[in-house]
């Protein structure tokens, strides 16, 4: 089993450039622009590519210009996307992004096509070979149960990327092994408020009871890490020079999740996914 499926969003990107983001009613000028592959599912399936992972996408596009660049864009990187459906009525996915001048930002993301997935159409040779389901909740929580429950009844573990934050039904948190969540999800899913490592830690514990893996990834303090039954502990993060926090949480996911199909422990993996993610962060957003 060495195939990782990534089944969730795929989204054109517009990126802007600005000193700071506006508030409500402000204009503000901007001092960039550019357009980019996107989507926590596009941009975990890449990573995970990148690393050396064999990776297969599930998921939707419209038949326009802008499914076009996103389908290229995973071929390039070496991803199969035989299971991505083009949906001749709906547009791509899109969001808009704005980082500012401390390397932050703030987005709004347009689901289009990703709204239209059909978890039902998938064939027997998609999961052929695989060893990995990588989720995410830029797609219909429909979508994750379905294509989870099929990964486990073919005893293929599920990874799920909990962002952007949303209840976990219990059919679908049966099928999950791994439980990745940033500090305000973790905080949603556990009412603790995540600040530094010992709070991650505290967090990552508490989700343990739950989930049989788990990872709390808390921003420039690093992340921690629990196992059902074991101890928390947790991961600096690398010191860098930020340029853009863009995409760094799914360069995390895509890393960890080859580094795991490749026989790595949950604590190593996340140790060569926390250095990915450190260069990712002090580098320009690229696709």
């Amino acid at each position: 089993m060495n195939k990782i499926i990534v089944a969730g969003s795929l989204h054109y990107d517009i990126m802007l450039a600005a000193h700071h983001r506006p508030e409500k009613g402000e204009t503000v000028i901007g001092s960039g622009c550019s357009y980019k592959f996107g989507g926590k599912g596009g941009n975990q399936a890449i990573a995970a590519a990148r690393a050396g992972a064999a990776v297969s996408f599930v998921g939707a596009v419209g038949d326009d210009a802008q499914g076009e660049f996103l389908l290229h864009a995973l071929q390039a990187a070496g991803v199969d996307t035989q299971a991505v459906a083009i949906l001749a009525a709906m547009p791509s996915g899109m969001s808009v992004a704005i980082s500012d001048a401390e390397g932050d930002y703030g987005a709004v993301v347009v689901s289009n096509a990703n709204l239209h997935i059909d978890a039902s159409a998938t064939r027997d040779a998609l999961w052929r070979d695989a060893g990995m389901l990588v989720l995410q909740n830029e797609v219909p929580a429909s979508v994750n149960l379905q294509l989870a429950t099929q990964a486990k009844q073919r005893g293929i573990a599920v990874c799920i990327n909990a962002a952007p934050a949303r209840d976990i039904e219990p059919a679908l948190a049966d099928c999950v092994q791994l439980l990745i969540v940033n500090a305000v999800e973790a905080r949603d899913m556990c009412q603790i408020a995540v600040n530094d490592l010992t709070s991650a830690c505290e967090a990552a514990q508490a989700l343990a009871q739950r989930f049989p893996q788990v990872i709390v990834t808390a921003g420039e303090h690093g992340l921690a890490l629990c196992e059902a039954g074991g101890a928390a502990f947790s991961l600096a993060a690398i010191p860098v020079e930020l340029v853009s926090t863009h995409g760094a949480g799914d360069c995390f996911v895509g890393v960890l999740s080859q580094a795991l199909l490749a026989g790595l422990s949950l604590s190593d993996a996340a140790a060569k996914a926390n250095q990915a993610a450190a260069e990712h962060v002090s580098r320009p957003a690229i696709v």
